[in-house]
């Protein structure tokens, strides 16, 4: 493979999940002009997602939102006025060097991201941990992946994926928990499809309480109560120890522990788990049977296992089932966590969390300590474990920390229990915020603002779910003053040193990003992911590489473990005997509905990227909470809907939907959604801060929460076309002065901003003025106008050349859908001049809204897509005539499922 750089194609990777997707950038003239999938590139090979396709847009429109420049408080009370970097850093490290002269060096607290390069990640944990002498440096990977680590360790001794890719074409059952795969990795979910047309008899098992386009797909879906993981893999294995489908060699020979195990899965029937878990006992002992009967078993799973106040059991509980069957080391089968960020891998490799080391060393091994002391040249590095993602903030709340440096994430809208993240944000006497989006809910809470370079910009590596490490080439320059995220560290390394009275010279000696990868490869010598046969000119030559690649291996270890052997004292896997524990909240008459959270297809983490990008709200416009039909009736309730969802921590507005994904007694809403796109601060207002006990992972993926009907009877619907991104910007302030709101993009060629208000009053008029300001909609000369204020209704049409470009309309709303589409799409009004003001939910036209977009690459939508199965098409005749699903192919699985409704109907 060749993945040099030329003028036309630069190789890189995608930003987005740990699936690791080549990308090939096209630039020109400092832009990003396209991508296209690398179809040489051994994760992908060439596909991508709807938000792997759109890169190069998101890359045009963050411009509207980018961070240019330093900017710099003094007071907090001041605005932030642009500064110089020398400036910026010096302040910077004085506020550093005053906070760990005064009150030590754990009073500063760093936090970074799985969105950082290694080599990023490695400049700012030796900052901490080598010149600072604080572990207090942790990832928002802890949200995400740390059970998955600790489970990993628990039993088989490393943070090490066994698998590989290539084993979803070869594995016989593929046991999915706690992942909506199609979703959230589409590109594997690929992969997947793929392997199911090849061999039609494998067998595919979904655990999830939600039914999903994955578990709907699945030959045998679980759809268990939230937080019975454990309960259920006990209950598999107490199958598998009855019906004699354990492998006793390969227990005796290269594992521990399996008798305490055995004791306590006795007590697991099927019959008496299915009562806890919700789901039939005979299909618990299906899917067992599947599982350990299998020639090849494969296992998948992600947040549904990790985000738990009981992760790193769930995580062990179904690894257990992998070594009591021999189902690990061989072609085809073994546990394989998907990693939720681009380089959640990479920041593990490096040490960069709270309890970690660089090369998967332990914080609390002395001779570990000094290996990196020794390689660092440092007579020390600190033996307490740092502060853990959300032990930092609430430090910081109880003011023990003073000064938080945030790099690459958006704490004030992904982590749990909001209110109190906040309150830190606020109780910090400096908080520095590295950002490429200076418009995310953290970055209002910054002193000091540092812009940072972004995708496309920035040489470096990242590591995926499969241990692959991909060379990024810079595909054009940073703007503005932006630097890379490990320069700007290491610059402020310098400046720090000499207010400390320690030489740096020697300790961040980087000429260049290529530098650091060096000295990272050579921490990694004689570890278990040794690469020290990788070099950067290697990576461009032959391509993405799998760990470990120790000096003199021509290639990398496609699978771990296949001698039996694990990275142990005693070279044994060790079996974990977890029992099942309940979720952290239980529910109860005040809060009786069980609260999920997760991924929507096309929209990324907390949006700072994906929410630029019109067409990736096509799928989902809007916030709204998913519920079961029986308990919407129960509260009088139907969609479309505003509800007041309630947590013991706080509470949120928000539309319903009545949704048959959800089982009776529970909720479900994605996790995108912050202040920045609606009022209130997003689903994290809900969610609880209680977290496992060894890899402090919040529970993320359950609440307690209570549903009740809202009246807010005044609604606005507000939309403007051109410059829609910058337009959003100017908006999104003023959302928390609504009783709800929410505002997004909608379009392909010219977005359109879209507000959504409901209020229990009409709203001032000096509010509505500032709206129509901020929307340049003040020109009384091109505005078409309808009032009646005994009704409460007013409207404003703004047209220009002849076209619609801006849109009030308040009291009265019915019209809002086909004027959006209207001004997407640059209709000319003069058909329909007379009925712009009008109360119409449908064009005098008769034709209806096109309503949701199914296939956002070809941007075919669902009505289309409806009456194309009226008229008898199946899939292949969809994918033939409309041509949805023929791209990047994650919207196949709703397409087979609107196919199978259709027959249903028809029958």
């Amino acid at each position: 493979m060749n993945t040099k750089p030329t003028t036309s194609q630069i190789a890189s990777a995608c930003p987005y999940c740990g699936v690791g997707c080549g990308v090939l950038i096209t630039a020109d003239g400092g832009h990003i002009t396209g991508v296209r999938g690398d179809p040489d590139h051994p994760a992908n090979f060439g596909r991508l997602c709807t938000k792997g396709a759109t890169l190069n847009i998101a890359s045009d429109q963050l411009g509207a939102a980018r961070a240019l420049y330093p900017v710099l408080r003094t007071d907090r009370d001041a605005e932030r006025t642009r500064t110089t970097w020398d400036v910026a850093l010096n302040h910077a490290a004085n506020k550093f060097a005053d906070v760990i002269q005064t009150y030590g060096a754990d009073a500063v607290g760093i936090y970074i991201s799985g969105q950082l390069s290694t080599e990023d990640y490695y400049v700012f944990n030796k900052l901490a941990k080598g010149l600072i002498a604080t572990n207090n440096i942790d990832t928002n990977s802890r949200l995400c992946m740390s059970s998955a680590v600790s489970g990993y360790k628990a039993t088989l001794g490393a943070d090490a994926p066994p698998v590989c890719y290539e084993d979803i074409a070869h594995t016989q059952c593929l046991l999915i928990a706690g992942s909506n795969t199609a979703f959230a990795h589409p590109i594997i979910y690929r992969r997947i499809e793929d392997a199911r047309k090849a061999n039609p008899d494998l067998k595919v098992i979904v655990v999830d309480p939600r039914r999903t386009d994955t578990s709907r797909e699945a030959d045998l879906h679980l759809p268990i109560l939230p937080g019975t993981d454990v309960a259920l893999f006990n209950a598999m294995l107490h199958v598998m120890l009855w019906e004699d489908m354990v492998d006793p060699a390969y227990i005796a020979a290269h594992t521990n522990g399996f008798e305490e195990l055995r004791a306590t899965v006795r007590e697991y029937s099927p019959e008496s788990v299915a009562a806890v878990c919700g789901v039939p006992a005979a299909d618990i002992i299906t899917a067992a049977r599947w599982f350990g009967k299998s020639p090849a078993s494969l296992s998948m799973y992600c947040q549904g296992l990790n985000q738990s106040s009981h992760g790193t059991d769930k995580n062990a509980a179904l690894i257990n089932l992998h070594l009591a069957t021999g189902q690990i080391g061989r072609e085809g089968a073994g546990p394989f966590s998907l990693t939720g960020q681009p380089n959640a891998m990479g920041g593990r490799e490096v040490g960069g969390m709270a309890n970690l080391l660089s090369a998967h060393r332990d914080m609390a091994n002395a001779e570990h300590r000094a290996e990196v002391a020794k390689l660092w040249g440092v007579d020390d590095v600190p033996a307490t474990p740092g502060k853990s993602a959300m032990e930092m903030f609430e430090a910081a709340a109880a003011g023990e920390i003073k000064a938080l440096w945030i790099i690459c994430t958006n704490p004030a809208q992904s982590l749990p229990n909001q209110v109190m993240v906040r309150a830190a944000l606020e109780k910090a006497e400096f908080v520095i915020v590295q950002e490429v989006n200076a418009y995310t809910e953290t970055a209002a809470y910054a002193d000091l603002l540092l812009p940072a370079a972004a995708w496309g910009e920035k040489e470096c590596t990242v590591t995926n779910s499969e241990r692959r490490i991909t060379r990024l080439h810079a595909a054009i320059s940073a703007p503005g003053e932006c630097r890379p995220d490990w320069e700007i560290a290491t610059d402020f390394a310098h400046r720090l040193g000499a207010k400390l009275g320690k030489s740096t010279a020697n300790l961040f000696p980087y000429a260049d990003v290529e530098a650091v990868f060096n000295e990272h490869r050579e921490s990694t010598r004689g570890r278990d992911l040794d690469i020290t046969g990788l070099t950067y000119a290697l990576l461009d030559e032959q391509g993405p590489q799998q760990w470990p690649f120790p000096e003199g291996a021509i290639a990398g270890k496609v699978r771990l473990y296949v001698d039996g052997v694990y990275p142990t004292e005693d070279g044994r896997a060790k079996f974990a005997n977890v029992r099942y524990l309940p979720t952290a909240e239980v529910i109860d008459a005040r809060y009786p509905l069980h609260l999920n959270t997760g991924r929507l297809r096309d929209q990324w983490h907390g949006m700072s990227r994906t929410g630029m990008v019109a067409r990736l709200y096509s799928h989902v416009e809007s916030p709204v909470l998913s519920m079961h039909g029986d308990d919407m009736a129960r509260r009088s309730l139907s969609t479309g809907d505003l509800v007041r969802v309630k947590s013991r921590r706080g509470e949120l507005l928000i539309p319903v939907e009545m949704s048959d994904d959800m089982r009776i007694g529970q909720v479900y809403m994605p996790m995108h959604w912050g202040s920045r796109y609606m009022s209130g601060l997003g689903v994290n207002a809900l969610t609880m801060d209680q977290r496992d006990p060894i890899s402090k992972q919040p529970e993320l993926k359950h609440a307690a929460v209570q549903v009740e009907k809202m009246a807010l009877p005044w609604h606005m619907a507000v939309m403007r076309r051109d410059n829609a991104v910058a337009r959003m910007l100017r908006i999104q302030p003023l959302l928390d002065q609504f009783g709800y709101a929410s505002c997004g993009l909608y379009g392909r060629q010219n977005p359109v901003l879209v507000l959504r208000i409901a209020n229990a009053t009409p709203l001032p008029a000096e509010l509505m003025k500032q709206i129509d300001a901020l929307l340049d909609m003040q020109d009384e000369t091109s505005i078409m106008r309808y009032d009646d204020a005994k009704r409460g209704v007013s409207k404003r049409v703004l047209v220009e050349d002849g076209r619609v470009v801006g849109v009030r309309l308040t009291g009265e709303i019915a019209a809002r859908d086909w004027l959006k589409e209207m001004m997407a799409e640059g209709v000319e009004i003069a058909p329909l001049r007379n009925w712009v003001l009008a109360p119409l939910s449908t064009p005098p036209t008769g034709s209806g809204s096109r309503g949701r977009i199914v296939c956002n690459c070809l941007n075919i939508s669902e009505s289309q897509i409806v009456a194309a199965i009226a008229a008898g098409e199946d899939l292949p005749a969809l994918q033939a005539g409309l041509k949805c699903g023929t791209e990047c192919g994650s919207c196949v699985p709703e397409l087979k499922r609107m196919v199978l409704l259709g027959k249903q109907g028809a029958a």
